[in-house]
C-alpha cells in the first residue's frame, strides 16, 4: 500500500551489503563520503577478479578482489564476505531492476537493504543476483531496520488493514511488515513495508525460504544523507 511521501526522500552511498549508488565497483565499495545522488544507481566497472565463477557465470559481473573485501568489512560497510556485484550498464531509475543469476553456484539467499539509498539486493551465497530500486515506510509509519528472518511467504496476500494487494509477499515481523509487489515510482511511499517491481517480487518470492535472513540499513548509517531534489 503506497502513500504520498510526507517527508524529502533521502539517499547516500551506503553500501547496500554490496549494491549502492557508485560510479565504479572499487569506489561503491571504499569510499568513505557520499555523493550527489536521484535515486540511480550508477554503471560499475571491474576491479581486478578474484572469485572462483565459471565463464557463463562472470559474464555480466564485477569480481572483487580480497583487498576491497577486506577494507571494507574493516570499514563496516560490509557485514560479510561478497565475491562478486552485478554489473549495472546503466542507471536505475524508479520501477527498473537487475536480475541474473545465470550458472551462480547454489547457497543460502539473503537480502540487504539500505533505505538511504533505497535500494535493496539479493544474493545467493556470496554472488549479488538482483537489485532494484525500493520504497519504503513514511514518517507516520517508518521502516524498521536491523536484522530478520522471512516468518512466512504469502504470493497472493491482501492487507487486511488497508485492504490493498501485496503481491508476493514475504512477512519480515508480527506486525506486518514484508516485502512485496508494488508500484515503485519517485514520491511514494509505503505504510512500513519494502515495496519493489513486481517482476522482481515474484523473482524473489522464487528464490527466498522461511528463515532467510534480510538486513535493513536505516538512513545515514555508513554516510551522510543527502536530499533529492
Amino acid at each position: 500500500m503506497q502513500l504520498p511521501l510526507a517527508r524529502s526522500v533521502k539517499v547516500s552511498l551506503a553500501i547496500l551489503g554490496c549494491a549502492a549508488i557508485a560510479t565504479v565497483a572499487a569506489a561503491w565499495l571504499l569510499r568513505p563520503g557520499p555523493e550527489p545522488s536521484s535515486h540511480q544507481r550508477a554503471p560499475r566497472s571491474a576491479p581486478h577478479p578474484v572469485a572462483a565463477l565459471s565463464k557463463t557465470a562472470e559474464e555480466g559481473r564485477v569480481l572483487l578482489n580480497q583487498a576491497q573485501v577486506t577494507q571494507a568489512l574493516a570499514a563496516g560497510t560490509l557485514d560479510r564476505p561478497v565475491k562478486s556485484l552485478l554489473k549495472v550498464d546503466k542507471p536505475l531509475h524508479f520501477g527498473e531492476f537487475d536480475w541474473n543469476d545465470s550458472a551462480i553456484p547454489d547457497g543460502p539467499t539473503w537480502v540487504r537493504i539500505d533505505l538511504g539509498s533505497q535500494l535493496i539486493s539479493v544474493f545467493r551465497g556470496e554472488h549479488e543476483i538482483g537489485t532494484s530500486v525500493i520504497v519504503y515506510g513514511g514518517d507516520n509509519k517508518e521502516t524498521p531496520s536491523g536484522t530478520f528472518h522471512v516468518l512466512a511467504r504469502d504470493k497472493d496476500h491482501r492487507s487486511s488493514l488497508y485492504d490493498a494487494a501485496m503481491p508476493y509477499t514475504l512477512q519480515l515481523t508480527n506486525d506486518g511488515v514484508a516485502i512485496h509487489g508494488s508500484i515503485v515510482r519517485s514520491g511514494a511511499a509505503t505504510h512500513g513495508c519494502i515495496g519493489v517491481p513486481l517482476e522482481f517480487a515474484r523473482r524473489l518470492f522464487d528464490h527466498a525460504r522461511v528463515g532467510d535472513e534480510v538486513v535493513i540499513i536505516p538512513p545515514g548509517r555508513n554516510s551522510d544523507a543527502q536530499t533529492a531534489s
